[in-house]
């Protein structure tokens, strides 16, 4: 993969929450590039957001570097399908799991699930977020802002209470902030507020949990290649996305995932608490 390709995208606008199908153009995940070395043999982890984006460029690369994978999603069947077929073509075991991670009953039923499939849980990425644009803080409605908290956040929350107890020492919790987290952009104050939150929140989890041996990190990108974007961005701001960062183009899924796979891999053993920048060279302070 060269660091100095270039990526434009026309306008473009899809219905939340977004199809890998629909989007011009095509994401990478590391599908032709990914290459493993054995640095998850056999763990097992629970991925958010798992059909599409971010969260699939991680199943794909966990899975070449040995773990089994949950796979989390809302209703993106086919796309949940292609990244299952991604994990099993790399010889691991992939679960398919749909639902709405708003609802606290389903972060605690996909845990659930995840143990009595695999046994336990090793790896818990939480990457599954919502989002939407709004120009003036009078088009936020309650509802709005309720549910970016409760998916962004609460869920957060809410798997990692459900996991803990089947987590042994040398687990690994990774949690997807944002360069919003740092330098919110006020079309974006919901989300803005819920991935500075999820900063926070890990901070204290590191805390919390290193006496038991468990880990908690904080991998925060900046503008990536999804369809997170058409599906909530203005069509003139899709066409602009990325060209603001000093690479000067948006970065694609493939290159946010090795630091997924750092910080769950035992090379990460005393990172803990950190917030990884995958920026394109906008600071994260």
């Amino acid at each position: 993969m060269s660091s100095e390709r270039q990526q434009s995208q026309p306008p473009q606008q899809q219905d939340a929450p977004g199809r890998e199908s629909d989007l011009n153009p095509r994401a990478d995940h590391g599908e032709e590039s990914y290459r493993g070395s054995g640095r998850l043999t056999d763990k097992v982890a629970v991925v958010t957001g798992a059909d599409s984006g971010i969260g699939k460029a991680v199943a794909l690369a966990f899975a070449r570097e040995g773990a089994d994978v949950v796979i989390a999603y809302v209703d993106e069947h086919d796309d949940a399908a292609d990244t299952a077929e991604l994990v099993t073509s790399a010889g691991r075991r992939a679960e398919l799991v749909a639902g709405d991670l708003s609802d606290p009953a389903e972060c605690r039923a996909l845990v659930t699930g995840a143990v009595a499939k695999f046994g336990r849980v090793d790896i818990l990425v939480h990457n599954a977020a919502f989002q939407r644009t709004h120009d003036d803080i009078s088009e936020i409605d309650d509802a709005e802002w309720d549910r970016t908290l409760a998916v962004n956040l609460s869920a957060y929350f809410h798997l990692v209470k459900a996991a803990v107890p089947h987590m042994a020492p040398g687990s690994s919790i990774i949690a997807t902030s944002s360069v919003q987290s740092d330098s919110p952009s006020p079309t974006l104050l919901p989300y803005a507020a819920t991935k500075a939150a999820i900063s926070n929140m890990t901070g204290s989890l590191a805390q919390l949990l290193g006496p038991q041996g468990i880990r908690a990190n904080v991998v925060a990108p900046g503008p990536i290649w999804t369809p997170l974007i058409p599906s909530t961005m203005p069509e003139d701001q899709v066409e602009q996305f990325g060209s603001d960062v000093p690479l000067g183009r948006p970065g694609q899924p493939a290159e946010v995932a090795p630091a997924y796979v750092m910080l769950a891999s035992n090379e990460s053993s005393y990172i803990s608490g950190a917030v990884i920048a995958v920026t394109g060279g906008k600071p994260i302070l």
